[in-house]
């Protein structure tokens, strides 16, 4: 076993370990700021706020990170550009404008939805970042061409948010639900959502590491990569997918949130050099345990209220980009 095979799995151990502490915190941290849960164990009425509210609160905050933490990991290899995230390729746009096109189908409200509608909303965010991420290839013609794939993802991105604009100008009673989306907020997330994500977060974890070699072949340039025999063009296309499903779906549940899925690869890229399938997975654990660390402190810096997890998280990924570009300014390199 290499040094960096062993750096990583004592970083995903680490990472496990910070996971449980979090969400045990995440249980103890409400609307009144820390309570004890050995306490609340007590009161029935207040076990039930743990086990219904704050648990699958806390554990949707994980794995949406963690979709995104993959994400990231992915449009960054596949991009071969360190500043890359899942947004990339009109896909959030796209996701945003699924989730509106649900929500005027299927009602306005995001509280009480069960897995059936859970699902519905998954899937229109997946199908509306599925149509942006194809709308995107088909104007740069190819997946070969990363500057063409880059504008063309930024053009489709302000179009289709001009459409969601249009859906939430004709149908106003989605505003404050869109407005929750846009914002970015774990607090609507249940078990239904809790499971969706976890199964979507597997697929994803298992087919991005299928693709990995696609990956670490890139990195070579694309001539020793298409001498190594691999077949670059479907795995493109693949890890073009793995990128739609899992930002839609994390959209769907928790709306757009910075910076996660950008930061999270960066860090664990700074602690542990690996291949992109070790990298995929470490950079969604790491994900995930940044934004619930952003969903608790969002809940307790101003308790009663409570921050939107995705402002938080814009403002702390902003210090983190420009502390990045310092270095970068500083040391010659990013990443």
């Amino acid at each position: 076993m290499g040094p960096g095979q062993a750096r990583s799995r004592w970083l995903a151990l680490v990472l496990a370990l910070l996971t449980v502490l979090l969400l045990a915190v995440g249980a103890s941290v409400g609307s009144t700021g820390w309570e004890s849960v050995l306490r609340m164990r007590s009161d029935p009425v207040a076990w039930q706020i743990v086990t219904d509210i704050r648990l699958p609160r806390s554990a949707g905050a994980w794995l949406a990170g963690a979709l995104l933490g993959l994400a990231g990991a992915v449009a960054q290899g596949l991009f071969r550009n360190p500043l890359a995230d899942p947004y990339l390729l009109g896909s959030a746009a796209g996701a945003a404008l699924g989730s509106a096109i649900g929500l005027v189908a299927m009602g306005t409200a995001l509280t009480g939805l069960d897995i059936w509608h859970r699902l519905g909303m998954t899937g229109m965010a997946f199908l509306g970042a599925a149509a942006a991420v194809l709308l995107t290839v088909t104007l740069a013609r190819n997946v070969q061409s990363t500057l063409r794939l880059l504008l063309a993802g930024v053009i489709v991105g302000v179009v289709l948010g001009a459409v969601r604009d249009l859906i939430e100008l004709r149908h106003p009673d989605i505003l404050q639900a869109m407005q929750s989306f846009v914002l970015g907020t774990s607090a609507f997330v249940g078990w239904n959502g809790c499971a969706l994500m976890l199964a979507v977060w597997l697929l994803c974890s298992l087919a991005a590491w299928a693709f990995s070699r696609a990956l670490d072949g890139l990195t070579l340039g694309e001539a020793t990569a298409h001498s190594l025999g691999l077949p670059l063009a479907p795995m493109r296309y693949g890890l073009v997918l793995v990128l739609a499903l899992a930002t839609g779906t994390s959209v769907a549940q928790t709306g757009l949130i910075a910076f996660v899925g950008l930061a999270a690869p960066h860090l664990v890229r700074s602690l542990v050099r690996v291949g992109h399938g070790r990298s995929i997975l470490l950079a969604g654990g790491m994900g995930g345990v940044l934004l619930l660390a952003a969903d608790i402190l969002a809940r307790w810096l101003i308790a009663p209220q409570e921050l939107p997890v995705g402002v938080l998280t814009a403002a702390l990924g902003g210090t983190y980009l420009l502390w990045r570009m310092h270095r970068r300014t500083v040391g010659g390199g990013l990443g």
